[in-house]
């Protein structure tokens, strides 16, 4: 699969005429709970030739293949992506830090993970994450049976709130990473644990019996994040210069300017 995945970036870069700056696994696979059946969600960044930027014109700045039942690919112009760097997209830091990557070229990842620091934002983060999870609850996890994905797509989430409140930092990509660093009660952890060992080894459309000691731990979570976020007064950089800079750099290290 992996191999169709890069002639699949290849055909990109050849039919939009851009250089594909990273590219990178998201989704289930990303975060460490497919399913046997789990497509494959790609993401990338990507930069034009000069000249494209040298207009008034406003133009698309997203590139999306269609999506079929196995692979789902789009990607964002160098430009977006630092417009949304500097607002602490929760979703643009995730594929920086996923730990499966299907090509890099620049140093512009490592120079976007040092400027962090600068950028990050607690109450962007914890806003995406407690809005995501709040949703999915409501959506799917309400009744008497639930698919066993739908659970992840919650506790995720709400494992990232909880992260960002007590480490201050982007929350790591993994599941597992989150959960091992959060010190949950141990009788919770052995029934996600459980549901893990079921998704990984069923299908996409699995179903499970709700689990009480889950939904309480999620709903009595919700409430409380609705209400820290509110807290927060988080301070971040208003700078452009470095993400100027940034791509200045990339360009010329790309096309040789």
């Amino acid at each position: 699969m992996r191999d169709i995945i890069l002639q699949k970036l290849k055909e990109i870069e050849q039919e939009h005429e851009v250089k594909i700056l990273y590219a990178v696994e998201s989704g289930s696979r990303g975060w460490g709970f497919e399913s046997k059946d789990s497509d494959y969600d790609v993401r990338f960044i990507y930069i034009h030739k000069p000249e494209w930027y040298m207009s008034i014109k406003e133009k698309r700045d997203v590139i999306e293949l269609p999506i079929n039942n196995l692979l789902d690919i789009n990607g964002w112009d160098l430009r977006k992506t630092l417009v949304l760097f500097k607002k602490s997209n929760p979703t643009l830091l995730e594929w920086l830090s996923s730990p499966i990557i299907y090509g890099e070229r620049t140093s512009l990842v490592n120079e976007l993970k040092e400027l962090l620091k600068d950028y990050f934002s607690s109450k962007s983060c914890i806003y995406h994450y407690l809005h995501m999870a709040e949703g999915n609850y409501r959506e799917y996890l309400k009744g008497e049976e639930i698919r066993v994905k739908k659970y992840f797509y919650v506790l995720r989430p709400i494992m990232a709130c909880m992260w960002t409140e007590k480490y201050g930092t982007q929350p790591p990509m993994l599941f597992e990473d989150l959960m091992n660093h959060l010190h949950l009660d141990k009788e919770l952890v052995n029934e996600i644990e459980k549901l893990l060992v079921i998704k990984r080894s069923g299908n996409e459309i699995d179903k499970q019996k709700k689990i009480n000691i889950i939904n309480y731990f999620l709903e009595d979570k919700i409430c409380y994040y609705k209400e820290y976020v509110k807290t927060l007064n988080i301070q971040v950089s208003d700078d452009i210069d470095a993400l100027d800079n940034l791509f200045r750099s990339t360009l010329h290290e790309v096309w040789g300017l």
